[in-house]
């Protein structure tokens, strides 16, 4: 077994796995915020520290049992040794395209997986981020209902972000343009996406928000100086 050949692996392994432990933390997100608006009284027992623990190990349970159900069919379907992976990364689409084999087994659980970890949690959070949507019209000041908005708007960028690019990957229909197009969305859900997250979440702290203010300030005064 090459080096290579193990490289991908392990990637495709923790991919997997940190993909599918995603889907489902941002459907605990969804519910969290949900809660948190619809039902605020009860917010505290409802989401107590215990059940928060149970839902984390759920997320990465789920992720782990994900990875070890999908990488092995994958890495067990035949390639040539003088074909390459076309593709920034070693996933599920670009290895089946790999393949020298039939592999419509294959690509009927990469669909089914889809189903399970993209289409249902995404069915979830819409439903989640409805009834909110109606808690919030029913709000009657506007303090009031830009409070509780903003207490979603950064989840739902990630939700936007993620979950927009991963289902053009692992849902498009297979063709080269399809093809093309995947490397550029894996590229921006496996780099862009993971590095813009902490910038998100963290601007909806009045401190970073004046930090970066204050950094965006000084840089303008020190260009027209």
């Amino acid at each position: 077994m090459s080096a290579l050949y193990t490289g991908c692996a392990v990637q495709l392994y923790v991919f997997l796995w940190l993909g599918a432990t995603e889907c489902v933390l941002l459907v605990v997100m969804a519910v969290d915020r949900y809660v948190a608006v619809c039902h605020p009284l009860q917010y505290t027992v409802i989401m107590n520290p215990r059940i928060c623990l149970q839902l984390a190990i759920l997320a990465w349970g789920v992720g782990l049992l994900q990875s070890l159900v999908q990488s092995p069919a994958t890495l067990q379907l035949p390639f040539c040794s003088h074909r390459r992976v076309d593709d920034i990364v070693c996933e599920v689409p670009a290895l089946i395209q790999a393949a020298s084999a039939d592999t419509t087994y294959n690509e009927i659980q990469m669909s089914m997986a889809s189903i399970v970890l993209l289409v249902v949690p995404l069915v979830i959070i819409l439903a989640s981020y409805g009834a909110v949507a109606k808690a919030v019209l029913r709000i009657k000041s506007a303090a009031g209902q830009k409070k509780a908005f903003s207490t979603c708007i950064s989840h739902l960028l990630v939700v936007s972000l993620f979950y927009g690019t991963v289902t053009a990957v692992y849902l498009q229909p297979k063709s080269r343009y399809a093809q093309e197009q995947g490397k550029f969305l894996t590229l921006f859900y496996a780099v862009a996406t993971p590095s813009l997250n902490p910038l998100i979440y963290t601007l909806r702290n009045k401190e970073v928000k004046g930090a970066l203010i204050r950094l965006v300030r000084r840089t303008w005064d020190s260009q027209n100086n």
